[in-house]
């Protein structure tokens, strides 16, 4: 007697292991690039000091004169750097890339918190801090673009600081990982090949 394998079209068979591997290590991967960002944003907005220029140092909090040899003169009466509206300008860019902070560390927050939950809670915790990490790249663009349109006339390629360009990094790199796990959140790899919604 020959056995007939009966295959019910309502169920499918569960996702490779490979797949599932490979979309951990991704997610993983995310959250470990946006640790990151966080961390160059973090010690990129406390120093603040983000240009030099003809021995000035511009920043999100001081402004400083430097003399050959000597330790830098600083001060938060940002007038004294003779540029007309510059204390409240500056005001604009140090909120927004505070927030843009906040805002990525509560993404992260529910990005990791998502790993340990199973289900559509999960996801819906994935997709809101891919949000939140979007949000904080488009903080942290405007406050970076802020400060240079703010001091364009000063400003130089090589009068950049390391700082600045820690930030200018955070925001490259939230913005690709919010965008990552915003795709991950919306498509799947179905057991046929085909791409879904979660």
């Amino acid at each position: 007697m020959t056995a007939i394998k009966i295959k019910n079209p309502g169920v499918h068979p569960g996702p490779k292991p490979q797949m599932q591997f490979l979309e951990t290590v991704t997610r993983g991967l995310i959250v470990l690039c946006i640790t990151m960002a966080i961390v160059l944003s973090s010690i990129a907005v406390c120093d603040g000091h983000w240009l030099l220029s003809d021995g000035k140092m511009f920043g999100l909090w001081y402004f400083c004169t430097t003399e050959d040899g000597a330790q830098p003169n600083c001060t938060t009466d940002l007038t004294q750097a003779a540029i007309e509206g510059l204390p409240v300008r500056l005001v604009f860019c140090r909120t927004v890339v505070s927030f843009a902070v906040v805002a990525a560390i509560f993404g992260l927050e529910l990005l990791v918190m998502s790993q340990v939950c199973e289900g559509q809670d999960a996801r819906r915790r994935w997709a809101f801090g891919s949000v939140l990490v979007l949000l904080s790249a488009v903080l942290a663009a405007a406050g970076l673009l802020g400060f240079v349109l703010l001091l364009r006339s000063q400003a130089s390629l090589l009068g950049f600081t390391l700082t600045f360009w820690c930030q200018f990094t955070a925001v490259f790199l939230l913005f690709i990982n919010g965008m990552s796990g915003h795709h991950i959140h919306n498509m799947v790899l179905l057991p046929t090949g085909e791409r879904g919604k979660y």
